[in-house]
């Protein structure tokens, strides 16, 4: 009876030999280390107005939502919150759903028709690859951002549904991809286009409404955008915005909607609150990209090899795996945390540090953290 145990010890050794050992680093309410590694990239996650009407909404509701949406989760909060993400998306609806995976894996099953074809980004998230793989549908992994592809995809398949699957702003290296472009190979052949905008939405974009908006894609009716509430907007929980049509649809047939309890109202409520501060945020989106700037010209400067940023997320590649865990480490140990992706999270077999930058963070404790992972470079 212990041998699957034994197997499983095996496979963690493997694991340290490769340098892809993963350990939980739980951090207290008053940590003071320098965050270049989460995803607050507004700095709104401890901003007294969203806290504060979290910590309302905590008390007129209590702690759960007590129930799925379709039974007793669904609150004014919850509405709220839909009904203004939708108009700032520029959408007929949005559905709220207690995670970004659950929102990705629902929107590609509730877009699954028998024989369609899934194209889907060779660097697009986990969420998006298990979404494919969940769906059950046919998925041709193409290059990544080639739009040339995608067409060729499309045009093997004549007559079948379609859908292009891709992030805006991909989550290791930050490029933006070039949407408009699927928009119109898209479009061309009939297919629809799914944009996770998980890491654009509240970054650029007029009003920081994200990369669909930013490639004028807003209310398109083969558009359907999905994003994380737990990035740009401090939060937690995901969204599926797009036609009133597939968000009824959603809600009536989607499994990861309907047999989930819902996201707690007051994480709904700081949300919210979150959001109209990010719809007003230029000022916080101007010092964002100014310290983007600052950062890739301090590590390009040093002789890293630093990807091309197109919002807030920051690529630094890393000699290999154990390298990059060895400076990912010595960061800390000197106050900095930063993100490590090994393979095989990565989608091209390349250890890197990945930086989110945030506006969140004092400025001077910013620029050391820069020249931190400069001095500490392997």
């Amino acid at each position: 009876m212990a041998d699957w145990l034994a197997a499983l010890d095996r496979r963690a050794e493997l694991r340290a030999k490769a340098g892809l050992t993963r350990r939980l680093k739980p951090r207290p309410a008053d940590d003071q280390m320098t965050d270049l590694a989460g995803n607050d990239y507004l700095g709104l996650a401890t901003h007294p107005q969203v806290t504060t009407a979290a910590a309302a909404a905590l008390s007129a509701y209590g702690l759960g939502a007590t129930g799925s949406r379709l039974v007793r989760g669904s609150t004014d909060a919850h509405q709220a919150l839909e009904d203004e993400l939708a108009q700032w998306l520029g959408t007929d609806r949005a559905l709220v759903f207690s995670s970004g995976y659950l929102a990705n894996i629902g929107a590609l099953r509730a877009l699954v028709q028998p024989r369609t074809l899934l194209v889907s980004d060779a660097h697009n998230h986990a969420s998006l690859i298990d979404g494919c793989r969940i769906s059950g549908a046919e998925t041709v992994v193409t290059p990544h951002a080639d739009v040339n592809a995608v067409a060729a995809a499309l045009a093997a398949a004549p007559g079948r549904p379609a859908v292009v699957v891709t992030e805006s702003v991909f989550s290791v290296d930050g490029d933006l991809a070039p949407l408009a472009r699927l928009h119109a190979v898209a479009r061309r052949h009939g297919a629809l286009l799914l944009v996770d905008d998980a890491h654009a939405m509240g970054v650029i974009g007029p009003a920081g409404a994200g990369g669909v908006a930013a490639a004028k894609l807003s209310g398109e009716p083969d558009v359907v955008v999905t994003a994380t509430l737990s990035k740009a907007l401090g939060g937690a929980g995901g969204l599926v915005a797009g036609p009133a049509e597939f968000v009824r649809h959603l809600v009536e047939t989607g499994r990861t909607f309907i047999f989930d309890t819902a996201l707690p109202p007051a994480v709904a409520a700081g949300v919210h609150a979150a959001l109209g501060l990010a719809r007003a945020g230029d000022g916080l989106r101007a010092e964002l990209s100014d310290r983007v700037g600052l950062a890739v010209d301090r590590l390009r400067a040093a002789g890293l090899t630093v990807s091309v940023p197109d919002a807030a997320v920051i690529s630094v590649t890393a000699p290999g795996p154990e390298a990059a865990t060895t400076w990912a480490a010595d960061c800390r140990d000197r106050g900095v945390a930063v993100g490590c992706f090994r393979p095989p999270s990565t989608p091209d077999s390349r250890s890197r540090l990945r930086l989110t930058i945030s506006a969140g963070v004092p400025r001077a404790a910013f620029e050391r953290a820069v020249d931190v992972i400069v001095e500490t470079a392997p």
